[in-house]
């Protein structure tokens, strides 16, 4: 006798799939028509099917203001929870499509300044020996919100735990020192003394918008730490530009605009290619300020995502 399963009510409990396909493009674009037309049906078609999922529901999903949709409170409920759900569904199987492909996606997730520096200088060369493998790129200042959904397998930044799930390994700690073009140490020699730098046209990194930074460095701090007082603003004679996008701050300096700071594991091969130079040789060495690879654990056994990691690591080794 053929056992029969008993009925199972979580699943005979769910909305249909297609009627919340239909919501989330509505959601998404706030008219019936726009989502009709991403989905390649009838507006007709997505009229019904949201009908009957707040039939479904026993709640008003949609206000209806002119030729444009807004959601209720009940809406913006159920689009916050099925959004998570599409996107976990989506990445899951974009991961399945890529490996019967051959192809392996990794996800990593860093500040704009270690994708802007250390990755674009490195990475050619992991991803020419590793053709198998794709990489989605996560660029962020805020680690403890990312959006719903991402849930990266590599993240790179200077917070040892994170979220639960992850380990963590020491990558760098940082030596901070000044750094600017040839041609502008050429038209100020002065700046090679810190007496001297003092009085130049200061790059600065500001800590605004930048969130978990624990200890941010800046050119007073720099100053502080080798016993000299950065002058006020007012009383300098050079301008002092201040900006807290360190990809912006290298750029300028880049431009002959000043002396920037510069984090060693990122501006080391503009050094070495001859793009900058350190007017000083004093710097400062923060051995207490890491900078962490934290590895998904659940991972571990995606023989792509440990390349990439091992990659990592070994780089910062040599």
């Amino acid at each position: 006798m053929v056992s029969h399963s008993q009925p199972d009510q979580s699943l005979i409990q769910m909305p249909s799939l297609r009627a919340v396909k239909a919501f989330v493009a509505a959601a998404k674009y706030q008219n019936f028509t726009r989502a009709a037309e991403s989905l390649c049906v009838s507006q007709a078609a997505i009229s019904r099917q949201i009908r009957d999922l707040e039939s479904f529901l026993g709640a008003s999903l949609f206000v209806r203001i002119g030729r444009t949709v807004e959601l209720t409170p009940a809406g913006t409920l159920f689009f916050e929870a099925v959004q998570l759900s599409f996107l976990n569904i989506l990445q899951a199987s974009d991961r399945i499509r890529r490996q019967s492909y051959g192809k392996r996606m990794v996800t990593v997730c860093c500040t704009p300044a270690f994708a802007g520096f250390w990755l674009v200088e490195h990475l050619p060369d992991f991803l020419a020996e590793n053709p198998d493998i794709d990489l989605n790129l996560v660029t962020t200042q805020n680690f403890m919100s990312l959006e719903p959904g991402v849930r990266p397998d590599i993240i790179i930044n200077k917070l040892s735990k994170i979220r639960e799930g992850y380990s963590s390994y020491p990558l760098v700690h940082d030596v901070i020192y000044p750094v600017c073009t040839p041609a502008y140490l050429k038209d100020h020699p002065e700046i090679k003394s810190l007496q001297g730098l003092r009085s130049a046209a200061l790059i600065n990194l500001s800590p605004h918008g930048r969130a978990q930074v624990a200890e941010h460095v800046d050119w007073g701090v720099w100053f502080a730490y080798h016993d000299m007082e950065l002058q006020a603003q007012g009383n300098r004679d050079s301008q002092f530009l201040n900006a807290n996008d360190y990809n912006f701050t290298m750029r300028l300096a880049l431009k002959n605009q000043g002396v920037a700071l510069g984090w060693h594991y990122l501006v080391n091969p503009l050094i070495q290619q001859g793009l900058l130079v350190r007017p000083v040789k004093e710097q400062l060495e923060h051995k207490d300020s890491q900078h962490f690879l934290t590895f998904n654990e659940e991972r571990k056994g995606d023989d792509a995502c440990c390349r990439l990691r091992d990659w990592i690591l070994g780089s910062f080794k040599d």
